[in-house]
């Protein structure tokens, strides 16, 4: 909840529409002995109250085309996690949803094979789809953003940059994903000068204590001064 609140009067203080991401389970974890959910039933009733006592729209992750009836009168937003985004049948029940999708590009995607995703929500009644780049893979455990993919999935649908899933070295060892949380304002400042739809960011007020992606986060203190930083690198490049 005070992550909610917190980055809701950041967000109004900029007048910029925010959207709180949490996942109700996290069914792609490295390691089966890595923390994936308190239980959907009590995930979703929190995101629910979050939605409620906050008033923003969410968005979580469905990993099943059997979880969208589910879930669709808690969330706001279904995203396809990057892993899944070739699934049809899991994105044609998203489009059935009549909520907004949010496509992750698969690390091993081309950005411009992220068409046929759009087109199968679509095809199956989705009105507002999004994508989001989050970095391809560049060897073992490694990622690397090609800027170039923003333009070219432009042409199909808003992008959306995940600035922290990007500085994520997967499959680090020790049955998890290690991250590189200095690099994300870098790369996040280089995504505002190309142009996008928006930003994904994952934050926390202690990111070592976080059960999920610490090393990539940025911390909760640090989220006023980078989004101040990334409207002003956004203004100058227009």
């Amino acid at each position: 909840m005070k992550v909610a609140d917190q980055m809701k009067q950041i967000c109004d203080k900029y007048k910029l529409p925010y959207i709180f991401k949490a996942s109700y389970e996290k069914a792609n974890r490295t390691s089966g002995t890595s923390f994936r959910s308190i239980g959907v039933e009590e995930s979703l009733r929190i995101l629910e109250e979050v939605k409620r006592n906050i008033g923003v729209p969410i968005l979580s992750d469905v990993h099943e085309s059997t979880q969208v009836n589910m879930v669709k009168e808690v969330i706001d937003v279904i995203q396809i996690p990057a892993f899944l985004c070739r699934q049809t049948e899991l994105l044609e029940a998203a489009g059935k949803s009549g909520l907004p999708v949010n496509i992750k590009k698969g690390q091993f995607m081309a950005p411009s094979d992220m068409k046929y995703a759009v087109d199968k929500v679509k095809n199956a009644g989705g009105d507002t789809v999004l994508l989001t780049e989050r970095g391809s893979f560049f060897g073992y455990g490694n990622l690397v953003v090609d800027y170039r993919s923003f333009p070219i999935m432009e042409e199909f649908a808003p992008v959306i940059f995940d600035v922290t899933h990007s500085v994520q070295l997967p499959g680090a060892g020790d049955g998890k994903s290690s991250g590189n949380r200095k690099m994300a304002p870098v790369l996040a400042k280089a995504a505002a000068a190309v142009g996008v739809s928006g930003f994904f960011i994952e934050t926390h007020p202690n990111p070592d204590q976080a059960l999920s992606d610490g090393p990539n986060m940025v911390a909760l203190h640090e989220m006023d001064s980078l989004i101040s930083t990334l409207l002003s690198v956004a203004h100058a490049s227009r």
